[in-house]
């Protein structure tokens, strides 16, 4: 493949890519910085710095699609390594690509785990046992997963996913209130104590709020 750098044009609709042209005929594709910094026209290339530029442009695509892959939420190890394997990047490229988001800082699997506990207990509260299977499915290690999950407090974790629901519940009698609560709260993986406890807690708020 090795020849005459005679032209390099960037791809229509897409400016951040260049196409090579060797010897007046079309022969890859690199980043626009890559062509920018290595080549110009008249450049002879050989095979072996052919196949350098286009390591390196494998590299830059799969680091690229990963920090694009965080702008969503953050993501753990096992998460974002899936991901990049999904897009059929070579092995080189996935490896380099995970070796740096590490040292950029953007995977930390506790970080991570902290702000998914964070993030349910804020919007959509969950059990530790429901919360632990949802980490290990993201690839996250038991110990880790112990550690984090074992901070939170399930009874209240429970109260903040019921509380906002009694507004709805104030009308319904004890026996409709019980199902209710309980098949809400053993969706989100709460045991039967917890339950329990949060039943009465609910019982006791609705009726200081109906005497009021």
């Amino acid at each position: 493949m090795g020849g005459i750098v005679t032209a390099l044009k960037f791809q229509k609709g897409n400016k951040e890519r260049v196409n090579v042209y060797l010897d007046g005929t079309y022969a890859f594709g690199l980043s626009a910085v890559i062509a920018a910094t290595r080549l110009r026209r008249g450049q002879v290339l050989s095979d072996v710095e052919i196949a350098e530029l286009q390591t390196q442009d494998e590299r830059d695509r799969a680091y690229d699609q990963a920090i694009r892959f965080l702008r969503y939420r953050p993501r753990s190890r096992a998460e974002m390594e899936q991901y990049l394997r999904g897009k059929h990047f070579s092995e080189d490229a996935v490896n380099n690509a995970m070796a740096r988001l590490e040292q950029a800082g953007y995977l930390d699997d506790e970080t991570f785990a902290r702000f998914w506990v964070e993030n349910r207990q804020r919007f959509r509260p969950r059990s530790r046992r429901a919360l632990s299977v949802e980490l290990r499915r993201k690839g996250l290690e038991h110990e880790l997963v112990r550690d984090v999950v074992s901070e939170q407090n399930d009874e209240e974790a429970a109260w903040q996913a019921v509380e906002p629901q009694l507004s709805r519940w104030r009308a319904l009698g004890k026996e409709e209130l019980r199902r209710k609560l309980t098949d809400f709260l053993a969706r989100r993986g709460f045991d039967y104590e917890t339950i329990r406890v949060v039943y009465h807690r609910v019982c006791q708020a609705l009726h200081t709020n109906n005497e009021e």
